[in-house]
């Protein structure tokens, strides 16, 4: 099962389809249902690929685990997908300690909340926020306040399980409405210790109205980091999007004083702020969160793009929110509020 699941986590590091991971992520769960020794035997008759969910590519790495090998696709993969991501940053990387930003299969991401969970803790992370999208970002499933309630209680049971050195945190990426509102309720937001706002529609909204949407919502007590706050998508699958347009110096202001962290999205198609933008939130005096907006465990790692393009632009690791202890961080989340 270690095998399938680092095989998964290195095809998804390596930005790899989604249907390429499917079936190891699906074979290690399904190996979690059998007793080794009954996969021993089957290993044995030859008949792995008689359980569901098992092909002959999943088989192979099974049999080769089993037989006491590094599988093939492991190796290959560990050589040409195992080392560095980007040159660079790896000093600041060293100081983080958690990940504020991140899905599961509740809402648009691709793994259940415990996967996402063992990767976060398997990295070295002392916390990760769970921020699955808000309801009226249905296009990705957005969790209405019923749904969100239930989510806080696995929530609940997956810290329990986990146990002292690490934590779930409950979060949320809600949507900014064109109003600067935020897409919950002030109840489910107040349970939350962690609230990453994103615009997600009308990005082409006219500069002052899109300033204006941005700081009401940067004001917003409840409101602890700024997420991707130029919705620009440089490359991927989803093609290219130019960045929306505001007044930067306001927004960042705005953040600056009401203690809104801004969000260094680590995702190598959005890279968002840009530099220019980011080395202007820093002269300004902003704190900033170095997150990946992980859909998948591997994507975990992207960490280390944020932490490049945050160490050449001179961000200090005390301006960067989750490199703090989680008691100091979520101190700061409440008294900030």
């Amino acid at each position: 099962m270690d095998a399938l699941r680092r095989i998964a986590f290195l095809l998804e590091r390596s930005r790899a389809s989604t249907y390429r991971v499917k079936a190891y992520r699906e074979a290690a769960g399904r190996l979690l249902e059998i007793p080794e020794e009954q996969v021993r035997f089957l290993v044995q008759a030859g008949k792995l690929t008689t359980i569901s969910g098992i092909g002959s590519s999943t088989a192979q790495v099974i049999e080769q685990a089993v037989a006491g090998r590094v599988p093939d696709k492991l190796h290959d993969l560990e050589t040409s997908a195992g080392g560095p991501l980007v040159e660079g940053g790896e000093e600041l990387r060293s100081t983080l300690r958690g990940d504020l930003h991140s899905h599961s299969d509740w809402s648009d991401g691709g793994s259940p909340i415990q996967e996402m969970v063992a990767s976060a803790m398997e990295i070295g992370h002392e916390y990760l926020a769970l921020t699955d999208h808000s309801p009226r970002l249905t296009v990705a499933n957005g969790l209405s306040a019923e749904r969100l309630s239930r989510q806080l209680q696995v929530v609940d049971t997956v810290n329990a399980v986990v146990g002292d050195g690490f934590r779930l945190l409950k979060a949320i990426e809600v949507d900014i409405l064109d109003d600067g509102s935020l897409d919950q309720s002030q109840q489910m937001l107040d349970a939350l210790d962690i609230r990453v706002a994103s615009v997600h529609s009308k990005l082409k909204m006219d500069s002052g109205s899109m300033t204006r949407r941005m700081v009401a919502a940067v004001k917003n007590p409840r409101t602890t980091v700024l997420g991707h706050c130029t919705g620009r998508l440089v490359e991927g699958n989803r093609g290219k999007r130019s960045p929306s347009s505001f007044d930067a110096e306001a927004v960042f202001e705005a953040c600056r004083e009401h203690h809104t962290a801004v969000e260094i999205n680590s995702r190598p198609e959005r890279c968002d702020p840009p530099d220019a933008l980011l080395s202007q939130a820093l002269e300004m005096g902003c704190l900033f969160s170095i997150d990946t907006d992980a859909h998948a465990p591997g994507q975990l790692d992207f960490q280390a793009y944020g932490c490049e393009r945050a160490q050449r632009l001179g961000v200090p690791a005390e301006r960067v929110i989750n490199t703090w202890p989680l008691e100091e961080l979520l101190d700061w989340a409440d008294r900030a509020r």
